[in-house]
């Protein structure tokens, strides 16, 4: 395996490894609802009376429940989630090398953009990774953004990494099994595609009514049907049309993995020969323990072609995840980068004025 490397001087980050890390205690019938919750929230008129009926509990005890979780920060939030791409989006994972004396000042910088989802500090030269999205109206577009970035931040080089395949894209944690259910491989599914899909001006308004937390009452779309003057009914029916079109992926509960007691990510990259990249990728995604799994371009200093998060309750658990897959797949030629920091993780929220705004204030346009 690839050692990753980190220079001799400077700020040296170091891996969080702490088992549970800094996870609050949960009974079995929490795990049951967060697997449920992160699963597929239903689009129905009440929801939480569906995933009540799963765990075979009231839905007032799921509603009270769900909302202690919230207050306790193991749910960060139940929402919608719209997929970058066919909202006509551009996006891209970014790699930076900065400042390692002093990274925090390049990541206040790069988090200013509001198409900053997340922004990690990992165990690399290359120290700063960041997602960035920039909107279908953007005059500068993702290369101009980063050009800004760069010089803003003074990074010393810029490793652009779009996707070029899509094998999975789904962060629920396993709150019930073990680490044998996480580094298991399942069955390999067909790679997505990422095409932009033509919006109605009823899909931008539902985006923007919908975006965002969703309250935790027995009814929890009739606010957004509200705004929009819309029946709850007529809502459900564009939010599953809009599902059937990929523009919705689902309507989930995100957690705050630490506090769930995922207390590690590894980022696992692999050097897979061209011709192997379909089929490994797809291998790769069946993992349980794998929430991310992508094709993105290589470089002379970089030569790994898929990338796999890995989610663990300790460091351990994310190498034996990766691990399994290696001995799965034969390859030797990887590596894994841990965070040590996170800068920023956020939802994307879509169609508002802040990107403009970013623009004018950092850029002039």
């Amino acid at each position: 395996m690839a050692e990753v490397s980190s220079r001799a001087a400077g700020a040296i980050p170091k891996v969080r490894s702490r088992r549970d890390g800094a996870a609050v205690p949960l009974d079995e019938l929490d795990k049951k609802l967060l697997n449920l919750m992160q699963g597929s929230f239903p689009i129905a008129p009440r929801p939480y009376a569906e995933v009540a009926r799963l765990a075979r509990i009231t839905e007032d005890v799921v509603l009270r429940r769900v909302q202690r979780l919230i207050d306790e920060r193991i749910i960060r939030q139940v929402t919608p989630i719209f997929d970058t791409r066919a909202l006509g989006y551009s996006s891209m994972l970014v790699a930076a090398k900065v400042d390692h004396e002093n990274p925090h000042r390049a990541a206040r910088i790069i988090n200013s953009h509001p198409g900053v989802s997340h922004n990690y500090l990992r165990n690399h030269d290359f120290n700063l990774w960041f997602t960035i999205a920039t909107e279908p109206e953007s005059r500068l577009g993702l290369d101009g953004t980063l050009d800004v970035l760069t010089e803003l931040t003074g990074a010393e080089s810029v490793r652009q990494l779009p996707t070029l395949k899509l094998f999975k894209i789904r962060m629920d944690l396993e709150m019930e099994k073990g680490t044998r259910d996480l580094a298991k491989a399942g069955v390999a599914e067909e790679p997505r595609e990422l095409e932009p899909i033509e919006l109605s001006d009823l899909d931008i308004g539902a985006i923007r009514a919908t975006q965002g937390d969703m309250p935790v009452i027995p009814e929890p779309y009739a606010p957004a049907a509200e705004r929009l003057g819309l029946s709850q009914d007529r809502l459900l029916e564009h939010l599953e049309s809009m599902r059937e079109r990929k523009a919705l992926r689902r309507v989930a509960a995100i957690l705050f993995h630490r506090r769930a007691g995922f207390s590690a990510n590894g980022m696992g990259v692999w050097k897979v020969a061209d011709d192997d990249i379909l089929e490994t990728g797809k291998l790769m995604a069946s993992f349980r323990g794998i929430s991310h799994c992508y094709e993105r371009p290589t470089y002379p200093d970089w030569p790994y072609s898929v990338f796999t998060m890995a989610h663990g309750r300790s460091k351990e658990e994310c190498d034996a995840i990766l691990d399994s897959i290696a001995e799965e797949t034969g390859i030797e030629e990887r590596a894994t980068l841990y965070s040590s920091t996170e800068f920023k993780k956020i939802r994307l929220l879509y169609f508002t004025d802040e990107h403009r705004r970013w623009e004018a204030e950092h850029a002039g346009v």
